[in-house]
């Protein structure tokens, strides 16, 4: 454990005496308000692991104290800047879960709420009189399915999705909230 210790420590006391003889760190001064532009503009173009690269590479040009310098004067936060320089150390990049982003759909919260919904609202649709579509048709509107899952399924007021939201899953379901035309004769 010691001997791994003092490896990392030496590894970051020459990385950093790396830095200190390539660069005069006098010569970079303070970041002009035309760099910290150009450099805010650059960042971001990229996306996902290349802006934590650049980032990370930046200030290592910056040198010791970069990071901080980075999150003072432009803007950039510390632990994006930590991740990208783990990611150009190690080589492996980290891959982005985009889609694990945003708000989860009502049946994530309410595991058996389209089944609910399919046993209030099945009973009483009904097909096309025509057979033209395969859709049903239900003389409920939403407001009344979700009345009937507060009353009929006991859930409880304030978990219970808006009226918009059941209007969707509703559509989802393949229902359409409309009375049912009946069938006409065809005028002569």
């Amino acid at each position: 454990m010691k001997f791994m210790v003092n490896m990392e420590n030496n590894t970051k006391e020459d990385s950093m005496s790396d830095h200190e003889h390539n660069l005069n760190l006098s010569a970079i001064g303070e970041l002009n308000s035309e760099t910290k532009v150009f450099l805010n503009e650059t960042k971001d173009k990229f996306k996902g692991h290349e802006r934590r690269q650049f980032m990370a590479r930046v200030v290592s040009v910056l040198g010791r104290g970069g990071q901080l310098r980075a999150e003072k004067e432009l803007g950039w936060d510390r632990k994006t800047i930590i991740k990208g320089m783990r990611e150009i150390k190690s080589g492996i990049t980290c891959i982005d879960n985009f889609s694990g982003r945003g708000r989860k759909p009502a049946e994530a919260h309410l595991p058996n709420l389209l089944d609910d919904i399919k046993s209030i609202v099945y009973p009483i649709s009904q097909t096309d009189p025509t057979f033209r579509t395969t859709n049903l048709y239900s003389p409920i509107t939403a407001q009344e399915v979700r009345r009937r899952l507060i009353e009929e399924k006991n859930y409880l007021p304030d978990k219970v999705p808006a009226r918009r939201t059941i209007s969707d899953k509703l559509n989802q379901l393949g229902v359409r909230l409309k009375k049912v035309s009946k069938c006409q004769p065809k005028k002569k």
